[in-house]
């Protein structure tokens, strides 16, 4: 796949993602590409797909010049970002300036892959866990997270939950979540976490300025609201994520899990890019860990991944002891909306 489609794929995506100005700009930017340039050829050193469903430097690319943005380093380009708006010409003269003038710290930047740490996701990790601990009837929860970037879905039991059929979240949340929501709401379990980690081969810390750089820039310049979420939860971020191989990780979490508690693991995005060899392994230990379960020491597995479906992602839980698989529903990737199917219980 070329550069040039890549991005047109991307803008699609970015599209149906409600981001009208990456829409546009991604298609911009591939007009004015520096072919033959030191970025152009770092690019073209990638091996496999380059676009949204490999290593998507469409989005890398788009997350470096929002960086540039964010921090004030070129003035031109942000007079053309929102929430300013300019003519195609004057977008394209910003974005070609760009690549040109900050070409060391746009090859610098897109060698980290993306960092998406979407807060919204946490609506589907809300209602998941309240059915969830409905079922178990275990309501100390201990969690791992797979992928987990920077935590900042690690800490879901602090967010709220706010639709037409209820509410649910601490009275005093960090944030609040208001998906268009549709079917019923979980029944309200008072679920505790007693403990909480994650893993990320590139973890990121949201207390390192760096790195909540990192987490701004990829959120997308028209999309205000999805900053001011992020911004708050940056702020209350209190989870800690290690950096290693989510299953070689995951296995000796599941060794030392404690009893008493129902060991909630949870991801969200992330299992389509783990290797299918990683995959496999991840899913026998996960499956043999079930098997051990007991009612006093339960297991679940909460999945919000994209499937085969047409819209959205598939939401879906596993619980043991008994291996019950429940198809909780389907939800937007950035998590505008969510189809809930129903109490499972």
């Amino acid at each position: 796949m070329s550069l040039a489609i890549a991005l047109m794929a991307q803008a699609g995506h970015c599209a149906a993602l409600g981001s009208p100005f990456m829409a546009r700009m991604l298609p911009l930017l591939a007009q004015v590409w520096p072919h033959g340039s030191d970025l152009d050829a770092d690019i073209q050193a990638y091996q496999g797909d380059i676009g949204p469903k490999g290593h998507s430097l469409p989005l890398r690319l788009a997350s470096g010049l929002h960086a540039l943005v964010l921090t004030g380093q070129d003035a031109a380009l942000i007079a053309a970002y929102p929430p300013n708006a300019v003519s195609d010409a004057a977008l394209q003269a910003a974005l070609s300036d760009a690549l040109q003038t900050h070409s060391p710290f746009l090859r610098n930047w897109i060698t980290s892959p993306p960092q998406t740490n979407e807060v919204r996701r946490s609506a589907a990790l809300i209602a998941g866990t309240h059915a969830i601990v409905a079922m178990t009837r275990v309501p100390e929860i201990h969690l791992s997270e797979l992928g987990a970037s920077g935590g900042l879905n690690l800490m879901f039991d602090q967010y709220a939950l706010e639709t037409a059929q209820g509410r649910l979240g601490p009275d005093t949340p960090a944030l609040t979540l208001t998906p268009d929501w549709s079917g019923p709401l979980p029944k309200l379990t008072g679920f505790t976490m007693q403990d909480r980690r994650g893993v990320d081969l590139n973890p990121l810390n949201p207390r390192d300025p760096a790195d909540a750089l990192r987490l701004r820039a990829y959120l997308w310049a028209d999309q205000p609201d999805r900053l001011a979420l992020t911004e708050a939860a940056l702020a209350a971020s209190a989870a800690a994520v290690d950096r290693g191989d989510a299953v070689d990780w995951l296995e000796r979490r599941l060794a030392t899990a404690p009893a008493g508690r129902t060991h909630l693991i949870t991801h969200t995005i992330a299992w389509q890019y783990f290797p299918a060899e990683r995959q496999a392994k991840g899913t026998a230990l996960i499956e043999a860990a079930g098997a051990r379960a007991t009612a006093v020491t339960p297991l679940a597995w909460l999945r919000m991944e994209a499937d085969d479906g047409t819209r959205g992602a598939a939401l879906t839980a596993r619980v043991w002891p008994g291996d019950r698989y429940i198809a909780l529903g389907r939800a937007d990737f950035h998590g505008r909306w969510v189809d809930w199917q129903g109490d499972p219980t």
